[in-house]
């Protein structure tokens, strides 16, 4: 018998997971967004190539927006962004989050308690074995961060965004 090593069992695992899924996340990303909702316009989904990204991110926001990488907690200064406006996608611009709907988690990441609706699309992230809910901006594709139930009271929701991943909008 072949003896299993981590990686063996853990590309095994992820393998399954991706054939389970069918790869219909990634095809997710490429359709147009239905909203039940009236108040929510109709927009077209970006579709660029890695290298036009490459070309219009910074390689900090590439690797965060494109590649579902992390930043350093505490290294973004949208952490303590304070003032009235709207905090976007920086791959697209799409609007995300109000500032009425920002708290200070305590975590080093901008962390938000609500979204603007149809802003934002979610799937299941393996990376660390347990089950996470990653966001991702729903005109480009975009990944800003993962959701926890640990917020405030509002919703009892943590959305824990990338601060590279945003742009702010002053009102």
């Amino acid at each position: 018998m072949t003896k299993m090593t981590r990686r063996a069992i853990g590309l095994g695992l992820l393998g399954g997971l991706a054939v389970a899924g069918g790869g219909q996340a990634k095809e997710r990303w490429m359709t147009k967004s239905k909203s039940s909702a009236a108040n929510i316009p109709d927009y077209d989904k970006w579709q660029l190539s890695q290298k036009e990204w490459k070309a219009r991110l910074s390689p900090e926001a590439y690797a965060v927006l494109r590649r579902e990488a992390t930043e350093r907690p505490g290294s973004s200064p949208l952490d303590n962004e304070k003032r009235d406006g709207i905090f976007a996608c920086a791959g697209c611009g799409f609007d995300l989050f109000k500032s009425g709907q920002k708290f200070d988690s305590g975590t080093g990441w901008p962390s938000f308690f609500d979204y603007i609706p149809g802003a934002l699309e979610t799937k299941n992230d393996f990376k660390l074995i347990i089950p996470r809910t990653e966001y991702h901006c729903a005109r480009c594709g975009g990944h800003q961060g993962h959701l926890f139930k640990d917020g405030p009271a509002q919703t009892g929701l943590r959305y824990c965004n990338n601060g590279v991943a945003l742009t702010f909008k002053p009102a």
